[in-house]
């Protein structure tokens, strides 16, 4: 494995570097995937990848796709929110066996098959930590991930959000087991930059950094030609 360092100006300058970099056969490798979305498909995959993000609060959030490529954004603002709403709510489809919104606000577990609602909110706490002024601790972290999401066919790709508070700034620190560069990047980015500022509103401090980690940042192979089109390559 090569892990890749990526220091970013903002969120689509993020994503246009990561498009640019995923083709450099050094840091990356493809491969057929067994299990997983898209089974039987190629994926083009970063080894291990961290990216740092120095202002992601730059308008505008998302990537901007020039017009004469002729292809599509790989979001919206309007799916921003409707993923903010997923991020911040613990309301869920029929279909849906967990939204990350549940996790960060009001987790359960299920213990013997009775399922226990935990009774807390994993980003309240953060926020009332850091309003109580200790800055000084490594504990204000919201986990996504849990230990039964092994058995799940499709567990969550956001597994973490760890925070620092430092100088008066509320930095983010993510983990994705798995992460949809195409699409996905850009659009829980973004989401995710607006919990933030939430968060920093309700702290009362400035907005930071984000840095993300994965060792599963990728393309799919439906991809490969629009990311290639948007580096002009195609």
């Amino acid at each position: 494995m090569k892990p890749v360092y990526i220091e970013a100006r903002d969120l689509p300058d993020a994503w246009f570097q990561c498009v640019y970099r995923i083709f450099e056969d050094e840091c990356t490798h493809e491969y057929c995937v067994d299990r997983g979305s898209f089974e039987g498909q190629k994926r083009r995959e970063f080894d291990l990848v961290m990216v740092h993000i120095k202002y992601p609060g730059t308008r505008s959030l998302i990537p901007d796709i020039p017009a004469e490529l002729g292809i599509p954004a790989p979001t919206s603002l309007e799916y921003v929110e409707e993923y903010l709403q997923y991020l911040m709510t613990d309301k869920k489809a029929e279909n849906e066996l967990y939204t990350y919104g549940e996790r960060l606000t009001n987790p359960r577990v299920v213990i013997e098959g009775k399922e226990y609602t935990l009774g807390l909110n994993p980003v309240q706490e953060v926020i009332d930590i850091y309003r109580q002024n200790k800055a000084g601790t490594n504990q204000a972290i919201m986990e996504v991930g849990m230990p039964q999401d092994i058995l799940l066919e499709d567990p969550p790709c956001l597994r973490l959000i760890d925070t620092r508070l430092m100088e008066g700034k509320l930095h983010f620190v993510l983990y994705f087991r798995s992460w949809d560069l195409w699409a996905g990047f850009p659009s829980n980015l973004a989401a995710i930059q607006l919990l933030k500022e939430y968060m920093c509103q309700e702290i009362g401090v400035e907005d930071g950094s984000i840095t993300a980690i994965s060792k599963g940042l990728h393309l799919y192979e439906y991809s490969f030609a629009l990311a290639l089109k948007r580096l002009r390559r195609g």
